[in-house]
């Protein structure tokens, strides 16, 4: 995985939603293993105390659980990925509708630019 953190959150709020993207995106499998906390924490360049803290936190919303003796693993409820998946594409949408209120574009124009864009796709 790829890790990139940003000076606007905290890094351990950044890992738990790097890590939530990849469950969701399918990087991460639903019942796959996760590496462990150290080895994690050394791939993102981070201290582990901050690792332990995001996947604790993942925990606590379900996207990951642990058995006592061989470490975390991915959640295999489909329904919690598909709500956490959601979650990223409302955010996703409300970020881009208010960049493009910024913009000064109204709403029948930002819905005429998605219509005319996704009838790009669909052509290519």
């Amino acid at each position: 995985m790829i890790w990139k953190f940003r000076g606007d959150l905290p890094i351990y709020s950044q890992l738990v939603e790097q890590i939530q993207l990849g469950i969701v995106s399918g990087s991460f499998q639903p019942g796959e293993r996760l590496m462990s906390v150290r080895d994690m924490a050394a791939e993102a360049g981070v201290n582990p105390n901050t690792m332990q803290r995001a996947l604790q936190e993942l925990e606590r919303e379900g996207m990951v659980y642990s058995q006592r003796t061989s470490g975390r693993y991915v959640t295999e409820d489909i329904q919690v990925i598909e709500r956490a998946k959601k979650r990223f594409a409302e955010e996703q949408i409300r970020r881009f509708l208010e960049a493009m209120r910024k913009l000064g574009y109204q709403q029948e124009e930002i819905i005429s630019m998605l219509r005319e864009g996704v009838g790009e796709d669909a052509d290519s």
